[in-house]
């Protein structure tokens, strides 16, 4: 059964979420980014970037079993992951509106997200969900070694003001 809402991640949700994010990582990623990313995307660092997470994540499923999640950082959304085994039910759709509206609550006129150059699957889920592709920007990703700078697409979309 897919879940009807999205909720705030638990405890419990940490260590599912970071292998479901080191697995979405590999599935969008390999062969479109540098293999010197996915030395350093491992399940391991996902954990430790979620336990630095700011409380902007959002997950559906149930505790313990989460089947995609969002992190929103600012006006960005930042991170945005589903389970290979949820596409098509859609959840992806519910996760992205529930990401909208709490950005929207937080008064961003103008979301944006950083989407992996040539990751079709995604850019065409992001063009059906009303975002547009803005510009190529160079993100500058923090490895062990230093900044990697990397030229990814950037995705906005004017959110609908919510009051409070």
């Amino acid at each position: 059964m897919t879940p009807t809402k999205a909720r705030d991640a638990v405890p419990a949700d940490t260590e599912p979420l970071a292998r479901l994010w080191y697995e979405g990582w590999q599935d969008a990623h390999r062969g479109v980014l540098p293999e010197e990313l996915a030395k350093v995307r491992t399940y391991e660092h996902f954990l430790e970037r979620l336990s630095l997470a700011p409380d902007h994540l959002r997950v559906v499923g149930t505790e313990g079993d989460p089947l995609g999640f969002s992190l929103c950082d600012g006006d960005e959304l930042n991170q945005f992951y589903v389970d290979a085994r949820s596409r098509g039910s859609g959840l992806a759709q519910l996760l992205i509106a529930d990401a909208e509206t709490k950005l929207a609550e937080r008064s961003v006129e103008t979301a944006w997200l950083a989407c992996a150059i040539g990751n079709e699957r995604a850019a065409r889920f992001y063009e059906k969900c009303g975002w547009h592709r803005a510009c190529i920007y160079t993100s500058q990703l923090v490895l062990p070694d230093g900044v990697f700078a990397l030229d990814v697409w950037r995705y906005e979309k004017r959110l609908a003001q919510i009051d409070g």
